[in-house]
């Protein structure tokens, strides 16, 4: 899957999928073939940190 390079579009792409589709960032990339130490390092530099408790982003 192609992801926006944008991290707020990046983040609202992410935070779409795991309200609608996925139980956490883990199935979320597994499923889409993503390496997850990556997409939460680049949501990190944008200032985001995954929020378990509500299974998004902020």
């Amino acid at each position: 899957m192609n992801l926006p390079k944008d991290p707020i579009m990046l983040m609202s792409v992410i935070n779409t999928k795991l309200r609608d589709k996925y139980s956490s960032p883990e199935e979320l990339c597994k499923s889409l073939n993503i390496d997850k130490e990556e997409l939460i390092e680049k949501l990190k530099k944008a200032g985001f940190k995954y929020k378990p408790e509500i299974n998004q982003f902020r």
